[in-house]
């Protein structure tokens, strides 16, 4: 027994699953950047000689570094 709505593939808008999806990429993206600082602060205070100024130093360095790198790119943004 078929419906007589069958789905035509390729008719459906799915600008809600896109958004989603790139919502879900950015959160990821930028969740990652966070506790890799975060979990490299800790380990560079607590485990090494570093002491405090170290590993603020170092977990500054990384989060430039990520945010140069992370960065939406404009051409990036105007392919979608």
């Amino acid at each position: 027994m078929m419906s007589s709505d069958q789905h035509t593939r390729g008719e459906m808008d799915i600008a809600e699953q896109v958004s989603t999806f790139q919502s879900f990429n950015t959160m990821t993206k930028w969740g990652s950047l966070a506790i890799g600082t975060l979990v490299l602060f800790v380990t560079l205070l607590f485990c090494t000689g570093a002491g405090f100024g170290g590993a603020f130093i170092t977990a500054v360095v990384v989060v430039a570094a990520g945010v140069a790198l992370l960065r939406s790119k404009p051409e990036a943004e105007a392919a979608h």
